[in-house]
């Protein structure tokens, strides 16, 4: 059973915590996480691009000039794809970029991000993170005191204190255990996790 270190804000080892073999032990398949991570980006996209095409254009009923004898080419309309103000070819339309993968397998990705964090040597778990007042330099220096530049932290519940700290640090975000998702867990370097987040993904994933 996966086993790691305990420590406190000033990065003392407090005790060790055992993981769940099921969630932070399993076989890594970067094709199911880059599924997953594509679904997740599909989802965001509002899908409502639009250009107009030369019969949406107003105007141009009118032939500019006579078929023959002026010396220039030919022309139809004003509202033609080649001249300015005209429509569009092939321009994007509405659509749905919507991607179906099974709740299983976004599950499973989790699973797998995680233990790729363990493996990696990049999961910290803490004992509790609290701040007495919001101060964006004092999570910093603990960030720093773990090497953790670039970071995701994971709050079993709520904390404004926490939460506005971090506003304004680069490359580190804070989410709640019920919102980790595949695609911050690959695009943070640092997971840190305490030891109740923990005790809450297990929960919900163990399931």
């Amino acid at each position: 059973m996966p086993t790691v270190d305990v420590y406190n804000t000033n990065r003392d080892v407090v005790g060790q915590l055992e993981l769940r073999e099921g969630i932070f032990a399993i076989p890594v398949k970067p094709h199911v996480m880059h599924e997953v991570v594509l679904y997740q980006l599909a989802k965001r996209r509002a899908g409502t691009a639009k250009t107009k095409g030369r019969s949406e254009i107003s105007g141009g009923g009118k032939k500019p000039w006579r078929q023959k004898g002026t010396g220039r080419a030919r022309a139809g309309t004003s509202r033609s794809p080649l001249w300015r103000g005209g429509g569009t070819i092939h321009g994007p339309q509405p659509r749905s970029y919507e991607m179906r993968v099974p709740k299983k397998v976004r599950k499973l990705a989790l699973k797998m991000a995680l233990t790729q964090k363990f493996l990696e040597r990049n999961l910290t778990v803490l004992e509790d993170l609290q701040m007495e007042k919001i101060k964006t330099k004092d999570l910093a220096s603990l960030l720093q005191r773990f090497d953790a530049g670039n970071a995701l932290l994971v709050l079993p519940h709520p904390d404004e204190t926490v939460e506005k700290s971090a506003r304004n640090i680069p490359h580190v975000k804070v989410l709640r255990s019920e919102g980790l998702n595949v695609y911050d867990l690959l695009k943070y370097r640092n997971l840190l996790l305490t030891r109740e987040s923990v005790a809450r993904l297990e929960e919900a994933l163990g399931s």
